[in-house]
């Protein structure tokens, strides 16, 4: 597979004398940056990421053509063009509309990279080329070969999430099902997706999970051992339900079978499977290719069918019986805008995104009202209370440990037997609720037992705004465990729990732990480890989706450079007035 890529671009003034004093430290800075990126960036298959540099110096527009050309034949998704000189803007520059685009300009009194960079990006502005500048606070010496530290964060910034953007294009989004309930996020907005992603929606029907089922689309050999796993790993838990309406023993063990072929077979449909084309089912080997997808369940499946809660839960956890893997984005109840926050959060972190109810605020009185406890430390302002009805991913547990014995939800392929051992024995699997869901089930239950910094992320769509983003910093915590049980119970017990504490700024939106609550954009989000908020910023400007709301610093918002001329002095305005003028990348 032809993998997304960062394509370097060194640039040079072209006149003799110069190109001779100056390609050596071009091409330096070239390689410097290729080095930087590929030893410290991995994309979402837990692979370096790789750069591709132009074959000669680039000094006028045959040779960008030449760029372009190798560029095009590479999959390159963004390009960085370095310098530490003056060079001629408007002929070197990188006019593909469909990369992304920065410029490294080398800050140095002996030649201005400075001054090129400022004229490169005057021209971005004018031909409508958003780029991202790049420029060290402090002066270098022109022998000095060093990457400053501000300008390699800026540098592997926007190589991440450039890519992000490459990893996403051409992929399909799949809706198994529709709409669950009249949720809103549930309507599949075919122009959001093609137009600002470049993902091609897909459809189909849940009879289809039945129909593989029924006929055994799915490996034999594998469903034998998921299933004996599943056996030996899950802990059934509590049966919440009244005695009258729960399953007896023989139906609850014909429910497990049917959810472990369920997850199997969901993940067959986005991803493909080359076993079945063994079995004569070619087209079903073949997948949908899918970034990320969506399970309506509700109703028209719960009602009668046991809940896709196992399937949601495992898919977008980091492992399953086969080790560690790559989390499969599915959302529950086919939020589709939810699955785009999962999704933004998985490739900004390369690990697991828990999908939630944003359910309740709680504020430090009413929880001294109900518990007797008065809210300490993180918890002192009030927190929310993140909970899905059943489903998961089970990183969210918290137990996975880094080296220094700190919990922590990992990237993917840092996770160990030890990490997958101890989500494991933190989830329980409870019986469904049969008040909600007659068909019976599985539902994930845990609570999210440490503190971690994590980000909330929310995808929305705004007729006459268009797509937004929401993002909140913050901190799960943990409760007293009798307060935790007083509050846990007043809803479902048997479902995931995180009470999460927003980090607050005194002003806007982060003006207190309720207006977050109250200004949040739908009744779901998605929570990734680490505070990523500026990534996902960044992520944000490139696909020219403005961001409703955010607590990250003045000084961590890196967006492209002509970003300023919409304004400076009120960003989220400005952002407005950019991502509307530029419009969507995939028009």
């Amino acid at each position: 597979m032809n993998k997304p890529k960062i394509g370097i671009r060194p640039i040079i003034d072209g006149r003799r004398a110069e190109r001779a004093n100056l390609e050596e430290k071009v091409m330096s800075m070239a390689v410097a940056a290729k080095i930087l990126i590929e030893e410290n960036l991995k994309d979402a298959d837990g692979e370096y990421v790789q750069c591709v540099i132009a074959d000669p110096t680039i000094s006028g527009s045959a040779q960008a053509r030449d760029c372009a050309e190798k560029f095009a034949k590479e999959n390159v998704v963004g390009t960085l063009s370095v310098t530490s000189c003056w060079c001629y803007g408007s002929e070197t520059m990188d006019t593909d509309p469909m990369t992304v685009k920065a410029v490294w300009g080398f800050n140095g009194t002996e030649n201005p990279g400075a001054v090129y960079l400022a004229a490169v990006l005057s021209a971005h502005a004018q031909k409508g080329y958003p780029a991202f500048s790049i420029y060290g606070k402090d002066v270098q010496d022109k022998s000095d070969t060093s990457i400053p530290e501000d300008v390699q964060e800026k540098i592997l910034r926007f190589a991440r999430c450039a890519i992000a953007v490459g990893t996403i294009r051409g992929k399909s989004y799949v809706n198994i099902g529709a709409v669950s309930m009249g949720i809103q996020g549930s309507y599949c907005d075919d122009n959001f997706f093609q137009k600002y992603l470049g993902i091609r929606p897909e459809f189909v029907d849940m009879i289809e999970i039945n129909r593989r089922i029924k006929e055994e689309i799915y490996d034999k050999e594998e469903y034998e051992r998921a299933y004996k796993w599943t056996l030996e790993h899950c802990q059934e838990g509590m049966d919440h339900n009244p005695a009258k309406m729960q399953h007896t023993r023989s139906q609850k063990d014909e429910e497990w079978k049917f959810v472990v072929k369920m997850t199997m077979i969901i993940r067959d449909i986005m991803l493909g499977n080359p076993k079945l084309r063994d079995q004569g089912y070619y087209e079903e080997s073949l997948g949908r290719n899918a970034i990320a997808g969506g399970f309506q369940g509700q109703r028209m499946w719960s009602d009668w069918q046991p809940v896709g809660d196992f399937s949601e839960a495992f898919l977008n956890s980091g492992f399953d019986w086969n080790g560690p893997r790559k989390p499969i984005i599915l959302a529950t109840e086919n939020d589709t805008l939810n699955a785009v926050s999962m999704l933004f959060g998985h490739l900004m972190s390369n690990g697991s995104s828990v999908f939630a109810d944003v359910r309740c605020y709680w504020s430090p009185e009413a929880v001294k009202r109900v518990t007797g406890w008065e809210p300490e430390g993180k918890a002192a302002k009030g927190f929310i209370h993140l909970i899905n009805s059943g489903a998961a991913a089970l990183d969210g547990t918290g137990q996975s440990r880094d080296k220094d014995g700190n919990q922590v939800m990992k990237p993917w392929y840092d996770m160990t037997d030890a990490d997958v051992d101890a989500c494991l024995r933190a989830t329980k699997w409870c019986p469904a609720s049969a008040g909600y869901f007659k068909g019976g089930g599985f539902s994930s239950q845990f609570r999210t037992a440490a503190e971690m910094p994590v980000t909330l992320v929310r995808v929305n769509l705004i007729a006459g705004a268009g797509p937004t983003l929401q993002i909140a910093e913050g901190y799960t915590i943990t409760l007293p465990e009798e307060v935790h049980q007083i509050i846990d119970k007043r809803t479902d017990p048997t479902w995931p729990t995180t009470w999460f504490a927003p980090i607050l700024t005194g002003r806007g939106a982060f003006g207190s732990v309720y207006s977050v609550m109250a200004k949040w954009g739908s009744n779901h989000g998605a929570f990734s480890y680490g505070h990523i908020g500026k990534d996902l910023i960044t992520l944000a400007s490139m696909l020219r989706i403005p961001v409703s709301m955010h607590n990250v610093g003045y000084e961590d918002v890196f967006r492209p450079h002509c970003w300023d001329g919409f304004g400076t002095d009120g960003q989220e305005s400005a952002d407005y007035r950019a991502c509307h003028a530029y419009g969507a990348m995939y028009r």
